[in-house]
């Protein structure tokens, strides 16, 4: 009897110990990666997806966010995707068009009018065909876009128009076509990672950069630069990917759930840097920093005659499907 009972308490131990494992088993540990502040939205927003897709997927899926490059720069954490040891990301396509170069147009100045047209095209035809391509190249899933802001330029020095940037050693991301408006006008573009952007604005290794106000504002550059020039010549998105050994692995429920959280974290995302974007101005100016309103024509005129679409590898007809978007 007693052998018996020693039986049966075994195999309901061990039957414990394999449902235990299964449940341990069943839940899968995400790495998504980022390079901006904990306070920006692209961040918590992030950490609002993860949650949430953790709770309609009943708790199979556990993401940890890692914002301001604590998983490297922004070209490490994108190579991470096809290595292996990062699972999702949020980035500028630009990076990703590294693999599928069709992406970059996206980057090519002045080709957006705003934010508006900006999110028009991640919802048209064109830049569903770019995902599909991305896809077949690399394996890897774009899930959604979200506004990052319309770029400007700050620097020590002001200038109101493309003359004046002549010379200007600026501060640019490593991508060819963040260097098209600064060689445009005769600047020195000087590839800088974006962790290191403060301290050489700091130790003055360059006069200026271009960002977005609220980028402006989350990495303190103002603090370390006196005038902001409006240039707008990028507007700039930035896109939420899963890697391909995590997306070709999920049903196509889960496939679904990841793809309507990404959709809605990067809306509220955009809606508060559009929000935030329209405050700054003021902002700045009550800080001590002299804004500038600056001729863009001549922007425009500079980089269509020295940069053309075409130089930098695009595709014209993309580009003129895209500036039709309306």
């Amino acid at each position: 009897m007693n052998s018996m009972i020693r039986r049966t308490a075994l195999l309901a131990g061990a039957a414990a110990a394999l449902a235990l494992a299964t449940s341990v088993q069943a839940q899968t540990k995400l790495k998504w990666a980022h390079v901006y502040e904990t306070s920006e939205p692209y961040h918590t927003e992030s950490v609002w997806a993860a949650e949430e897709i953790k709770k309609r997927t009943n708790g199979k899926f556990e993401i940890q966010v890692f914002p301001a490059s604590s998983l490297g720069k922004e070209t490490d954490i994108n190579q991470g995707m096809l290595l292996g040891t990062v699972d999702m990301i949020i980035s500028g396509p630009s990076f990703a068009a590294r693999s599928y170069p069709r992406l970059g147009i996206a980057y090519y100045p002045f080709i957006f009018r705003d934010a508006d047209h900006l999110l028009a095209y991640s919802k048209s035809p064109v830049f569903k065909e770019m995902i599909d391509g991305f896809r077949e190249k690399t394996g890897i899933q774009i899930l959604a876009y979200t506004y990052y802001g319309a770029r400007h330029t700050t620097s020590q020095t002001a200038f109101t128009d493309c003359a004046g940037m002549k010379g200007l050693k600026i501060r640019v991301p490593d991508v060819p076509s963040y260097t098209a408006t600064p060689r445009a006008c005769g600047a020195n573009p000087t590839p800088i990672a974006f962790a290191e952007v403060y301290l050489a604005l700091q130790n003055k290794t360059v006069d200026a950069q271009e960002n977005p106000l609220t980028t402006i504002e989350a990495k303190k550059f103002y603090e370390v630069q006196k005038h902001i020039m409006l240039t707008g010549h990028i507007v700039d998105g930035l896109t939420t990917q899963v890697a391909p050994h995590v997306w070709n692995k999920l049903t196509d429920a889960e496939k679904k759930v990841f793809s309507d959280v990404a959709l809605e974290a990067a809306a509220r995302a955009t809606a508060a840097i559009k929000k935030r974007e329209s405050e700054l101005v003021e902002e700045f100016k009550k800080k001590g920093i002299t804004i500038h309103t600056v001729n863009r024509q001549s922007f425009v005129d500079a980089v269509t005659k020295n940069v053309t679409v075409e130089s930098l590898g695009f595709d014209k007809k993309d580009y003129d499907r895209i500036v039709a978007i309306k």
